[in-house]
C-alpha cells in the first residue's frame, strides 16, 4: 500500500473488517468494509483491509496485518470493526483490555488462555475517539447504537488494544477505536438469536455518521 500526500484539507481513515469465523460464511465487518471501500467520501480518503481471525504476533496474524496496513497508509484514524452476533445494535467500545482469553479457537486454530495482549504494557487503554459523540450521530440518523465497556477478550479486543498500545508508545494514529456491528439478516436466519440482525445499507449508514464525525475531527487536528 502506498502512503497518500499529505493533504491538510482531507481525512485518511483506515476501516478494518474481519474475515469469517465460528462456523458463519461472512462477517457483517468484512461486507461494511468492503461496502465503504467501493464509495466515495466527502473531503476523505478511505482505505480498507480485511483482518484474518487469527491472535498473536505471527505473520499471518490479525496484529501484523493491520501494522503493514498502518505503516503503509499512515492513516489520521483507525476505525476497527468487527461482529458480535448478540447485540442488536451498533456498539462503540469505551476501554480495551490487555488480556486473551478465547472462548473458541482462532482460524488458526489456536486458543489463548489469559496471555496478555502486549507484555508489560498498561491493563488497560482507553478508546481514543469520542465514543458518547459518535453514538449519539449514528442514533440522530435513527439507527440503534450504544456505548460498550466490554470488547470481549478475543481478537476484537486484542486488535484494538494493540492499536491502543501502538497510539500510546508512537503518538498515531490521532484516532482510533473499535466497534461492534450486529450480524446480517441472512446470517440470522442460520443462526437465530434474540438480538436483531441489521442490514448492510443500515450499518453502511451508521458508519457513514461515524465517519463524517472523525473526519472533522481529523481535519481540524491537520489544520492547526
Amino acid at each position: 500500500m502506498t502512503a497518500p500526500r499529505d493533504d491538510p484539507g482531507r481525512a485518511r481513515v483506515l476501516v478494518t473488517g474481519f474475515e469469517p469465523f465460528g462456523g458463519s460464511p461472512v462477517n457483517s465487518s468484512m461486507q461494511v468494509a468492503r461496502a465503504m471501500a467501493a464509495r466515495r467520501w466527502p473531503a476523505t480518503t478511505v482505505a480498507t483491509c480485511i483482518l484474518p481471525v487469527v491472535g498473536g504476533t505471527g505473520p499471518r496474524s490479525a496484529r501484523r496485518r493491520l501494522d503493514e496496513a498502518i505503516d503503509g497508509f499512515r492513516p489520521q484514524a483507525v476505525l476497527l470493526l468487527g461482529e458480535a452476533c448478540t447485540r442488536g445494535a451498533v456498539s462503540i467500545e469505551r476501554t480495551a483490555f490487555n488480556a486473551r482469553e478465547y472462548a473458541i479457537a482462532d482460524n488458526a486454530g489456536s486458543v489463548a488462555r489469559g496471555a496478555p495482549v502486549v507484555a508489560g504494557a498498561p491493563g488497560s487503554h482507553p478508546a481514543g475517539l469520542p465514543v458518547d459523540d459518535l453514538v449519539a450521530a449514528v442514533r440522530a440518523h435513527g439507527i440503534a447504537a450504544e456505548c460498550s465497556s466490554d470488547a470481549g477478550r478475543f481478537l476484537c479486543n486484542e486488535v484494538m488494544f494493540h492499536v491502543l498500545e501502538r497510539r500510546a508508545r508512537r503518538g498515531t494514529p490521532a484516532f482510533a477505536g473499535f466497534i461492534h456491528l450486529p450480524q446480517l439478516p441472512e446470517q440470522h436466519a442460520l443462526r437465530p438469536v434474540e438480538a436483531r440482525p441489521m442490514p448492510l445499507d443500515e450499518m453502511v449508514d451508521a458508519m457513514r455518521a461515524i465517519l463524517g464525525r472523525v473526519a472533522g475531527l481529523c481535519v481540524r487536528l491537520a489544520q492547526k
